[in-house]
């Protein structure tokens, strides 16, 4: 049945991809199959790993790589790409030119390592396709998959909170009423001139605060993220930054494994 697929470090057949961070998995939103449908992180609707045991509603969940080496849902059997920053649900497009384009374009391909636990993400071609200025940079960097925490909603006393210790961090545009320099947003540094460096800082240095993850929501947002230099990432981050980018692909298997039987 699979022949000499190549599944890029994922096992065989099909399986649940979940997030360590998280302990969520990869589900396809609401088991559309619409062109563009986000793939997000939620909780498990299923937690048998016997395919006979398992309720096909909760294909949504379920993802395997086709004989092309993509990555695919098993709900609705449409590839896994890469939107801005975002999964999504993708049709099989025709070629279209000048290509490729966003509209059509090589699927990327996903590939999973068992030793770190990460998620990377391989283009063909340069995945910013409005990009005006023509580089081969993007190939030096690093794309791979993390989740992304979300923080209960604030109250009124978080709020004052917040102002005070705003006021105290940062006093002298606070008095003077000269705004501070804004960051750069993840869209700006992901298109723009900025250096990919400034990426990492959105995604490492996010502080305290950002680093929550307690709102009673089920639902996550997934992210591919662009790192410039992996090496240096890797040293500099931190245990929570590092985990929301480790998953766990657990293999769907026919027969009960302690029993042989189905």
């Amino acid at each position: 049945m699979h022949g000499n697929v190549q599944t890029y470090g994922f096992p065989p057949g099909y399986f649940v991809i979940r997030n360590l961070a998280t302990n969520r998995v990869l589900d396809v939103e609401k088991d559309q199959i619409e062109d563009g449908t986000e793939v997000i992180l939620w909780a498990e609707t299923e937690t048998a790993l016997v395919e006979t045991r398992r309720r096909p509603e909760s294909n949504n969940q379920v993802f395997f790589v086709d004989p092309t080496g993509v990555l695919c849902s098993r709900s609705s059997g449409h590839a896994i790409d890469i939107e801005g920053d975002k999964l999504v649900l993708r049709h099989r497009r025709p070629v279209s030119y000048p290509f490729p384009n966003a509209y059509a374009h090589p699927l990327p391909i996903f590939s999973y390592s068992q030793e770190t636990g990460e998620i990377l993400v391989h283009f063909q071609d340069d995945p910013d396709y409005e990009n005006e200025h023509e580089s081969d940079a993007w190939k030096s960097r690093s794309y791979l998959l993390t989740a992304i925490p979300l923080r209960k909603p604030k109250t009124i006393l978080d709020d004052a909170a917040a102002f005070l210790s705003s006021a105290v961090s940062t006093p002298l545009s606070f008095f003077s009423g000269v705004s501070p320099r804004p960051q750069a947003t993840p869209d700006e540094v992901f298109k723009g001139p900025i250096d990919l460096d400034e990426n990492e800082v959105v995604e490492e240095d996010r502080g305290e605060e950002a680093e929550a993850d307690d709102s009673p929501e089920t639902g996550r947002k997934v992210r591919m993220v662009v790192i410039a230099n992996k090496c240096q990432s890797d040293k500099v981050l931190g245990d929570k930054a590092r985990n929301r980018r480790r998953w766990e692909v657990l293999s769907l298997r026919r027969v009960d494994a302690r029993t042989g039987g189905i």
